[in-house]
């Protein structure tokens, strides 16, 4: 504890220090200028650190206020259906095959659209084939066949889901078995990779490409979002639309987390069914075979790396590994 100066400086001119102790007035002077001095210096350092920690202080309370004012957000409630959007009959899946690692073989190939929910928002992924083949026996004339049993406003009703609560559909790719029923939702936003896009305005269109199917947003009638790269579509991580080109320029999958059936993986047309992943297997009419590699390879790293289920849209045993509609997964 330190006396003050004031107080050396009265003992010094009253003299009790020199009376008491023997010491001499000048001597109780310095000692009173030297302690003036300490005081001194002790008042400019608690002067700094009071101007310095006050701010520092707030600032401090702001932050660890904000924290706590916060809320932890709550992991999204999402839900997945899957949807039968028709069958396709294959005569020779050679064609699948760059390699003709098929020839020969015959195959019945499913077209699987899917519904997320999001909370209070409906995301449809694909729309599989017109709704006008319902009904219809596949073609036995044609290499390729295809069937549908019903539609998708039909599938939706089953789980009280109206089709304009469906704010928007996703779309893999532009090939005419993945738009078919899409003009049926014209309110909905089409969200699309902008590559394909393009190629509905193309003369004559690309391979399996149907511009009528997507005629409200080629007339400017309904919203569009065109997609390059990766894009995270709620905005929280919990459903991602990934870039995975080669069979189409903007050709892209679905990843879906779910909080207990975990991280589900949607291929759209990047394989075609399992052994075409096995094998690498690249379809002839492909349009970039090291870009269908190259996604094929990030199609397995995303299902390794997360542990997901991957579903190859067309193959049936793959589609299976979800429940069975009208069930859904969560």
């Amino acid at each position: 504890m330190f006396m003050s100066a004031n107080l050396y400086e009265g003992l010094a001119r009253k003299n009790i220090l020199g009376e008491r102790f023997g010491l001499k007035r000048s001597q109780i002077w310095r000692t009173a200028c030297q302690e003036g001095r300490h005081n001194k210096d002790l008042q400019d350092k608690e002067t700094f650190m009071k101007t310095f920690n006050f701010p520092l202080a707030i600032a401090v309370t702001v932050v660890s206020l904000s924290f706590a004012s916060t809320p932890t957000r709550a992991a999204p409630d999402v839900e997945l259906w899957r949807l039968d959007c028709g069958d396709i009959v294959v005569k020779d899946l050679s064609m699948f095959s760059d390699t003709f690692a098929s020839a020969g073989k015959k195959g019945v190939l499913t077209d699987s659209c899917y519904v997320i929910r999001h909370g209070g928002d409906y995301l449809l992924w694909d729309t599989g084939l017109p709704a006008n083949l319902i009904g219809k026996a596949p073609a036995e004339d044609q290499p390729i066949g295809a069937s549908l049993k019903t539609d998708i406003p039909m599938q939706l009703k089953q789980i009280g889901i109206k089709p304009e609560q469906i704010a928007t559909v996703g779309i893999s790719h532009n090939h005419f078995d993945h738009v078919g029923q899409a003009a049926t939702f014209p309110k909905a936003t089409l969200m699309i990779g902008a590559a394909d896009w393009q190629a509905f305005h193309d003369n004559p269109p690309p391979f399996a490409v149907v511009p009528d199917l997507v005629k409200p947003w080629l007339d400017g009638k309904a919203k569009l979002d065109l997609v390059t790269g990766d894009r995270d579509i709620f905005g929280d991580g919990s459903v991602m639309m990934l870039s995975m080109p080669g069979h189409t320029k903007g050709e892209a999958a679905l990843l879906v987390k779910l909080a207990k059936t975990g991280p589900v993986l949607l291929s759209g047309d990047v394989v075609h069914f399992e052994d075409n992943l096995v094998a690498n297997g690249v379809p002839g009419f492909n349009e970039n075979r090291a870009d269908t590699i190259a996604s094929m390879e990030r199609l397995r790293a995303i299902t390794a790396g997360l542990n997901a289920t991957l579903v190859i849209q067309h193959d049936p045993t793959h589609v299976s590994r979800l429940p069975a509609f009208p069930e859904s997964a969560r």
